[in-house]
């Protein structure tokens, strides 16, 4: 039987089709605008025809070019959705110009008639309306059925599928034919009980890595220890090496402010001496964050992996935040994945201060952090 074909748009990193590749799919290509993201992907998947390109700047005459032979059976695509993130309290503005890649995503569709589409994108939207007081989701459901589908919505966790990780998604699915059951039952939870597998812990996911300290490690390293979990063990198969394992280059200071705090605490928890200084000043800011350098706890599924998580969690054992790596099997990518570009950004003020503003790519761990879950995907 031949393979179902997927074409990515929004591709990112890959961890969307990785999951479908996982599942059986071929992945016949995939459109990205992010130099380092485009080179991840090509990377981890040689034979598919990547494209860099403003999906945007994409014609309908090239698109049909470019694929007319090769037609995708399911399209793929979690459109920009930063105007509705929790993180930026933007709270939808529909004047955000990344929300209206809704409708470069149902013109691809519009033009290639897939079988299947299917979008990702943060729950939130289910409560997002326009300045007219209509739901998004709706407006995105109706101009999916006005191409002749029928449309399914839902929001999954990425718990209930194995994921070591709390994350919720919208999912809605667009198929030429009426589904009974569109999206998959869950096969794990947290405590493995009514029949199903445990969800792994954030300890079950990256205790076999080398235990570094901030400053060290490398984009390339050798297993120290055997796997010591099922996880672990799924993640390292075909893997004879560990990439993109190095922690940050934090200060003294921020290394024993670190210390100083347990699992669940935050930097807001810390004794008055070691919280932030004020910007360029050795006075003590006011400011608290409370999402910001979070200790994880090791028995318990990790929160939520942002595209920001280099700042957001702090090692449950270590006095650093996580690696690239340490994300990336979080998210459930396999450790022969491996993520090209910095490690971390330089700071968007500076590049525009200095007019580097073309230099804005997607670090490793913006990469990693806003992939759909590969073993999520595979569900799927």
């Amino acid at each position: 039987m031949s393979k179902v074909k997927v074409l990515d748009t929004f591709a990112g990193a890959g961890g969307f089709s990785l999951g479908f590749h996982m599942a059986g799919a071929e992945i016949i290509g995939a459109i990205e605008v992010d130099s380092w993201a485009t080179e991840t992907f090509k990377f981890n998947h040689p034979e598919s025809l990547v494209i860099k390109k403003d999906i945007s700047q994409f014609s309908d005459e090239e698109i049909l070019e470019t694929f007319k032979n090769n037609k995708p059976d399911i399209i793929l695509g979690g459109p920009p959705c930063q105007g509705f993130s929790i993180a930026n309290k933007k709270n939808g503005d529909h004047k955000d110009p990344r929300n209206s890649l809704f409708e470069e995503f149902l013109r691809i569709g519009r033009i290639l008639s897939p079988m299947v589409m299917i979008m990702e994108n943060v729950p939130n939207i289910i409560k997002a309306k326009t300045k007219d007081g209509i739901f998004v989701v709706d407006i995105i459901k109706e101009e999916l059925s006005s191409l002749g589908y029928h449309v399914y919505h839902n929001i999954l966790e990425s718990t209930d599928f194995g994921v070591p990780q709390i994350r919720k998604r919208l999912f809605i699915i667009a198929s030429r034919k009426e589904l009974k059951n569109p999206f998959p039952k869950p096969t794990h939870n947290i405590t493995g009980s009514d029949g199903l597998k445990k969800t792994p812990t954030l300890w079950d996911a990256i205790s076999d890595l080398p235990q570094i300290n901030a400053r060290e490690g490398s984009e390339e390293m050798d297993y120290d220890k055997q796997a010591l979990t099922d996880y672990q063990k799924q993640l390292r198969e075909n893997s004879h090496k560990i990439s993109n394992h190095k922690a940050m280059n934090h200060s003294k200071r921020l290394v024993e402010r670190f210390s100083s705090m347990t699992w669940g605490q935050s930097t807001s928890d810390v004794p008055e001496h070691l919280k932030p200084y004020k910007r360029n000043s050795k006075e003590i800011s006011e400011k608290v964050y409370d999402q910001n350098n979070r200790r994880m706890h090791p028995n318990k599924p990790c929160h939520t992996i942002a595209a920001s998580f280099y700042a957001n969690f702090v090692h449950p054992y270590l006095n650093r935040n996580f690696t690239a790596r340490e994300g990336a099997r979080i998210q459930s990518f396999p450790d022969w994945y491996v993520f090209k570009g910095k490690p971390t950004v330089v700071s968007h003020k500076l590049l525009q201060r200095e007019g580097r503003e073309d230099e804005k790519y997607l670090c490793q761990y913006n990469q990693i952090g806003n992939a759909v879950p590969p073993l999520m995907a595979k569900e799927i």
